[in-house]
C-alpha cells in the first residue's frame, strides 16, 4: 500500500473515531431506551470508503476504528459487538452497492440492520442465550430511521467529496 493510500486510510480512521466519540456524547438511548442503539455516524466513513476507495481499504478503516475505539474507550469486551456488527454491515453494504437499482439510502438501511443483527448475534454468543433476540425486532425498526439518516448524509458526502487521486 502506498504512503498516500495509508495516509488517506489513517485520516478516515481518525474521522470515524471522532464521529464515534461525538455520537457517544449524546446517546440516542435517551430518546429510545434500547441497549446499544446508536445513530451510526462512523458508518458514514465506511460508506464513503466503500464508494470512493476499495473494499480492502474500507475493511482496514473499519478494523482500525473498532480496535482503537474499544481500546481507547477502555471497553475491550465491546470489541466483539462492534466487530461483529461492523463486519456484517460492511459485507452487506459491499454486496448491495453492486446493485445499480439500490440507492445509498437502501444500502445504508441494510447496513444498519446488518449491524444490529451482528450485535445481537454477538450478544447471544457472549451470553450463551437466545434472550437478546427480544431486542432484534425493535432494533431493526430503528434501523429504518438510523439507516435513512446516515444514508442521506452518505449520499451528500459521496456526491460532494471528490474521489481521491489514485496514486500507485
Amino acid at each position: 500500500m502506498s504512503v498516500s493510500r495509508l495516509t488517506r486510510c489513517a485520516v478516515l480512521t481518525a474521522l470515524a473515531l471522532a464521529l464515534s466519540v461525538a455520537e457517544g456524547l449524546a446517546p440516542l438511548t435517551i430518546l429510545i431506551p434500547l441497549p446499544g442503539l446508536r445513530l451510526g455516524l462512523a458508518n458514514l466513513v465506511t460508506v464513503y470508503a466503500l464508494c470512493r476507495l476499495s473494499g480492502r481499504e474500507a475493511l482496514l478503516i473499519l478494523l482500525a476504528r473498532c480496535f482503537l475505539g474499544n481500546l481507547l474507550g477502555g471497553n475491550l469486551m465491546a470489541l466483539a459487538f462492534s466487530l461483529t456488527g461492523g463486519l456484517l454491515a460492511l459485507g452487506v453494504m459491499a454486496l448491495l452497492l453492486r446493485l445499480p437499482a439500490l440507492s445509498l439510502y437502501g444500502v445504508s438501511i441494510a447496513g444498519a440492520a446488518a449491524h444490529n443483527t451482528g450485535q445481537i448475534l454477538a450478544a447471544m454468543a457472549v451470553l450463551g442465550s437466545r434472550a437478546p433476540l427480544v431486542y432484534l425486532a425493535p432494533l431493526l425498526l430503528c434501523s429504518l430511521v438510523t439507516g435513512a439518516v446516515t444514508g442521506a448524509v452518505s449520499l451528500l458526502l459521496v456526491r460532494r467529496v471528490p474521489a481521491p487521486f489514485s496514486a500507485a
